[in-house]
C-alpha cells in the first residue's frame, strides 16, 4: 500500500469506528480485524502502520469526530509528512481543502466536567489515554514463573509481571493470565483465604476468580456468577488450564438472580460490578465517544442492584467488596455511601493495597499516580 493508500484506509477504517461508537457497534479492534480480512494484499506492515495511525486519531479526539476524514484532518495540521498524503491519487484521499477538522481534546467536554468534580483533573485526565502496558499474573497453581525476556516484576505485588509490549502469551497459556497490575490489586482487597467460600458475582469470563482461586491456594469454594452465557462459559477451560479446580459456574437469570443465589452463605461476596469501563480507556479508547450521561446512569443503577444482590448472600460478620474499573465517584464512591445509608450495619472497612489513594470510602488506582489501569474498590463488613 502507498502512503495514500494507508491513510485512506485510516480514513475508511475511522468512519466505521464512529458510526459503531454512535450506534453501539462493535469495537475498534474487532472493526480492524474485519477489516483487513477482506484486504488479504495489506502486508503486515500496512497492517501496522494503518492501526497506529487509527489509534493515533482516536487518542487525539475527545469529542467524537464528524467522520473519519475529519479526524485525520486534525492529526494533518501538525504532521506535513500525513498531509502530503491527501494527494487524490487512485487510492487515497482527496486533497485538503476548506473543511473542518475535528477538534483535538481528551475527554467530551460534558465528561471532562464529571472527571473534575470526581476530583481528577488535567493531568489524570490526559493519562487515560496513554498506551497501557501489558501486565501478567502468574498462576502459582501451576508453579514458577515461565522465562520471559524482558519481564520485570512489579512491586509490591508478588505474582505480577510487566512484560514487553507484543509479547505472545499464549505458549504460556495456564502458567500466567494477562491482568492489570491495578485489577491484581482491587483483587488483594477480597481478603481470600484457604477454606473460604467466595461469591464471584458478575464474573464474567472469570479473570478475577482464577486470582482469588490463586489466592486460596485451591482450597475452598468460589462460585462464580453472571447473566451473560457466553462470557460464563469460557471460565471452564480457562480454570481447567489454570488447575484452578474450586471453581463453579453458575448462570444467572436476569431478573431472577436472587431465587438463583438465595443458598449461598458466603465469606466473601467480590462484585466486579458493571460500569463504564473509564479505567481502562488506555486500552479501548473510543469507548469514550460511546459514553452518554444516560448510559452512565444506567451503569449506576446496574451497580445499585448488584449491591443490593449480592448482600444477603454475605455471612454475618462477612465481607462484600465492591470494585468497578472506571474512576467516576458516580460508579464508585457515591454507590458505597448509597449503600451504607440503605444497609445500616454495615461498615466500610480500611484497605492497604500496594497502589492507590483513599476515595471517600474506598481506594482509587489511576493510570497517572499509579501506572495502572483506573478502579475503584471498597470493602463493606456485614453485621453480626
Amino acid at each position: 500500500m502507498t502512503p495514500a493508500a494507508r491513510t485512506q484506509a485510516a480514513i475508511e477504517l475511522l468512519d466505521s469506528i464512529v458510526a459503531a461508537a454512535e450506534q453501539g457497534g462493535a469495537a475498534a479492534d474487532t472493526l480492524i480485524a474485519r477489516y483487513f480480512a477482506t484486504r488479504r494484499y495489506a502486508g503486515s506492515k500496512d497492517r501496522r502502520a494503518v492501526r497506529e495511525l487509527v489509534y493515533a486519531a482516536i487518542r487525539a479526539l475527545g469529542e467524537r469526530p464528524a467522520s473519519g476524514r475529519a479526524a485525520l484532518l486534525a492529526l494533518a495540521r501538525h504532521d506535513a509528512a500525513l498531509a502530503a498524503t491527501f494527494d487524490g491519487s487512485p487510492h487515497g484521499p482527496a486533497p485538503i481543502g476548506d473543511e473542518t477538522a475535528a477538534t483535538p481534546g481528551v475527554l467530551p467536554h460534558w465528561l471532562a466536567e464529571r472527571f473534575a468534580a470526581s476530583g481528577l483533573g488535567d493531568d489524570e485526565q490526559a493519562a487515560l489515554v496513554e498506551r497501557a502496558p501489558l501486565d501478567v499474573r502468574v498462576n502459582r497453581l501451576r508453579g514458577e514463573a515461565p522465562a520471559i525476556d524482558g519481564a520485570a516484576a512489579i512491586p509490591g505485588l508478588p505474582d505480577a509481571l510487566r512484560l514487553p509490549a507484543g509479547i505472545d502469551l499464549a505458549p504460556h497459556a495456564g502458567l500466567i493470565e494477562a491482568q492489570d497490575a491495578g485489577s491484581q490489586a482491587v483483587t488483594l482487597a477480597a481478603g481470600a483465604a484457604p477454606g473460604m467460600t467466595v461469591l464471584d458475582l458478575c464474573a464474567g469470563a472469570g479473570g478475577k476468580s482464577l486470582a482469588l482461586a490463586a489466592a486460596m491456594a485451591n482450597r475452598g469454594r468460589i462460585i462464580a456468577s453472571d447473566v451473560d452465557r457466553a462470557r460464563l462459559a469460557r471460565l471452564a477451560p480457562r480454570a481447567n488450564r489454570a488447575g484452578a479446580t474450586i471453581i463453579e459456574t453458575r448462570l444467572l437469570d436476569g431478573g431472577r438472580e436472587a431465587e438463583a443465589l438465595a443458598d449461598i452463605v458466603a465469606d466473601i461476596v467480590f462484585v466486579d460490578a458493571p460500569c463504564s469501563g473509564s479505567g481502562t480507556w488506555r486500552r479501548n479508547p473510543e469507548a469514550r465517544w460511546r459514553l452518554t450521561p444516560e448510559r452512565l446512569e444506567r451503569y449506576a443503577a446496574m451497580q445499585r442492584h448488584v449491591l443490593a444482590l449480592g448482600a444477603p448472600a454475605v455471612r454475618p460478620g462477612g465481607a462484600l467488596v465492591f470494585v468497578t474499573c472506571s474512576l467516576l465517584d458516580a460508579e464508585g464512591a457515591d454507590q458505597i455511601e448509597r449503600f451504607l445509608a440503605d444497609h445500616p450495619g454495615w461498615q466500610a472497612e480500611p484497605l492497604a493495597l500496594p497502589f492507590g489513594r483513599a476515595r471517600e470510602q474506598g481506594v482509587r488506582l489511576t493510570p497517572a499516580h499509579d501506572g495502572t489501569d483506573g478502579f475503584f474498590v471498597a470493602r463493606l463488613r456485614a453485621p453480626c
